[in-house]
């Protein structure tokens, strides 16, 4: 009877142990093939998203250039560059950028009509993962004296 327990004990830890190492490895499978797939997208890398003019006044233009790097492993390009009113004007490369190679979005900002606070996004689509990037700029502009 001894023998019969202890051979069903050991039958049972061998089956335990048998496949649990499978599911091990074909997790970490799993996790390799997605680390590996997220790799050959290209990556856009800011040094800065967000940018403050400090104040200005009423009807002058200002211009601040952010640039990035494409830390992925494919080329990296940017479909379109939109801002949240006609009053910011973004400026994107339209050629592709190579893995390792620096860009710019040069973004203008123009105070006519505007005062007080003043905030605007700067929407950047790419073949990027997520495929929306969002740049910010800040400005406070004061009227012009008379």
């Amino acid at each position: 009877m001894k023998n019969i327990i202890i051979l069903t004990i050991l039958a049972a830890l061998f089956t335990a142990c048998d496949t649990h190492p499978k599911e091990a490895n074909s997790l970490d499978t799993a996790v390799l093939e997605t680390d590996n797939n997220n790799a050959k997208e290209p990556k856009m890398y800011f040094s800065q998203s967000k940018w403050d003019f400090g104040t200005i006044t009423e009807g002058e233009r200002v211009e601040h250039t952010f640039k990035f790097v494409n830390n992925g492993k494919s080329d990296l390009v940017i479909s379109s560059a939109t801002a949240s009113c006609g009053c910011t004007i973004p400026n994107w490369p339209k050629e592709p950028i190579a893995p390792g190679k620096e860009g710019e979005i040069k973004v203008e900002f123009n105070s006519t009509g505007k005062s007080d606070m003043v905030n605007k996004d700067i929407t950047i689509l790419a073949n990027t993962n997520p495929v929306k990037t969002i740049l910010q700029i800040k400005v406070f502009v004061k009227k012009k004296e008379q």
